[in-house]
């Protein structure tokens, strides 16, 4: 079938509106008709050959949308359900078979590879094969065959144009600190940048119960949504002393948690400083693959404190995201703040929206 799609071709460079053809379903796919999909940083750092999947392709991994048909092994949706699209993992590796998918083992072929397990792709033009099943979806597109690992069933009366970013930029954010990081209540955090995955971790720390949650950032509008989200405190990085601000805020004695967003190794050094003993420091952001930070660990040895890195929120996304959506409907996750809505036409502005910082979560909504 012909479906209409934002292809990526040339790496940096804005996608292109093109009609594409969208071939058979295979008997482990979905055929889901897209109603909304967010634009998310990883988006762009693929479009600009950051990471390796192949161009020209048709990127998007934050979908939500319709059931239109399914393989003959889907079991786990009908047509006619409402589903977000998260992203994919084997299924049959250590990690997956642990519960652990957003460490699969196989997660780029899965997520980055552009072809089914089989080599082939989903998507062409006029012969050309076009990268597709883009984190197992593809969804910058009005139709994508997408594998059931990728889907998550929801209720049908959550509505659908707002609902993508769950699939992975708030999923990681709130997951990193309800799943990885479980702060108890009373306990204190700061997140480095308030883009959606940092909002979401703004959202999640008042869900758990912490009674101090500072925001940093170097953009006034976002600092004052993270208050309206949830933080008790804010710095902008670019006026402020971001370590005399914490000292000041924690009566010296550091904060219990840390999560960075922005994987840059100044912020990384930060916020490891900004530590109090057996502190822990969360790294969600995607860097350039070679990219690396120092940490002092003299006279830090005797904090005793943690770094690791987060994938997708440590989620098994079939599980966690309609836990996010209960969340929602009590008022404690109001992911629809950060959301600003485009046409699939003027997607590329949503891409030069996020990177300014103008909208913290472009969601393109499918007319």
């Amino acid at each position: 079938m012909q479906i209409t799609a934002a292809v990526a071709r040339e790496h940096g460079q804005p996608l292109s509106i093109e009609t594409l053809e969208l071939d058979d379903l295979r008997a482990n796919e979905v055929r889901v008709r897209m109603v909304s999909v967010g634009v998310c940083h990883t988006d762009a750092i693929v479009r600009d050959g950051v990471y390796p999947t192949p161009l020209p392709a048709v990127l998007g991994h934050e979908g939500a949308g319709v059931v239109e048909e399914v393989g003959s092994a889907v079991r786990s949706v009908a047509v006619g359900d409402h589903v977000v699209l998260g992203a994919a993992y084997c299924g049959y590796c250590r990690r997956c078979r642990s519960g652990e998918m957003a460490y699969c083992e196989n997660l780029f072929a899965e997520d980055f590879g552009g072809r089914r397990r089989d080599g082939s792709t989903s998507l062409s033009r006029d012969g050309e094969v076009v990268s597709s099943h883009f984190f197992g979806q593809s969804a910058f597109a009005t139709y994508a065959n997408v594998v059931e690992e990728s889907v998550i069933k929801v209720d049908r009366d959550v509505p659908l144009e707002h609902l993508g970013p769950l699939g992975c930029g708030l999923n990681t954010g709130a997951g990193t600190v309800l799943n990885e990081l479980r702060p108890p209540a009373g306990s204190s955090i700061i997140v480095f940048g308030t883009g959606a995955v940092g909002s979401a971790a703004i959202m999640a720390a008042g869900v758990a119960g912490c009674t101090t949650i500072i925001a940093v950032d170097i953009v006034d509008s976002r600092l004052e949504l993270a208050r309206e989200l949830g933080a008790t405190h804010t710095i902008n990085s670019r006026s402020e002393d971001v370590a005399e601000q914490i000292t000041a805020i924690t009566d010296g004695r550091g904060v219990d948690f840390a999560v960075d967003t922005t994987a840059r190794s100044e912020q990384l050094r930060t916020a490891a400083e900004a530590l109090g003993v057996r502190g822990t420091l969360a790294l969600v952001g995607a860097a350039k693959p070679g990219t690396e930070v120092s940490f002092e660990i003299g006279s830090s040895l005797v904090k005793g404190w943690t770094f690791k890195t987060v994938v997708q929120g440590s989620s098994v996304p079939q599980v966690f995201i309609p836990h996010l959506i209960d969340l929602w409907r009590e008022g404690k996750f109001p992911f629809e703040k950060l959301v600003g809505e485009y046409d699939l036409e003027h997607i590329n502005d949503g891409f030069e929206d996020s990177r300014n910082g103008s909208v913290v979560k472009p969601v393109v909504v499918f007319k």
